[in-house]
């Protein structure tokens, strides 16, 4: 198995105990023994949490980070994303910033990004996405 990097989406679904995300990380810490989230995924949980004031829920987020990676932007991803929204701005498919940072982190990585958002994650030809809520 790759090593995959989790996407914001697929986190919220752990968190909130979808089984067959629950099983597949599981799988996958089998394997690897820590998950991999980019900085921007961490960024966009403690947003949510902060904003709403879910002091429980901001605990049990930074005790999960805690045991596992939380992968820095660097001059190398930030070349990458800006290449992939350039393109994609060019072809009229637009996705945001931070979906496009998420997807240079795996690119420049070489893992494969976990998320539910298809849509947007699809149009990056050089990305390879794997959807866990569907199995």
């Amino acid at each position: 198995m790759k090593q995959a990097l989790i996407d914001t989406d697929t986190l919220s679904f752990f968190f909130r105990n979808n089984i067959e995300v629950v099983n597949l990380l599981d799988k996958y810490l089998q394997e690897f023994g820590f998950i991999n989230i980019s900085v921007i995924t961490y960024y966009e949980v403690l947003n949510g949490l902060y904003f709403k004031d879910a002091k429980k829920q901001l605990v049990t987020f930074e005790k999960f980070v805690h045991l596992n990676k939380v992968l820095p932007l660097s001059e190398d991803i930030a070349k990458k994303s800006a290449e992939i929204y350039a393109e994609l701005r060019s072809k009229g498919l637009s996705i945001g910033h931070n979906d496009t940072l998420i997807a240079g982190t795996a690119i420049v990585f070489d893992m494969k990004l976990i998320t539910n958002n298809t849509n947007h994650f699809g149009r990056i030809s050089a990305l390879e996405i794997e959807n866990w809520t569907i199995q």
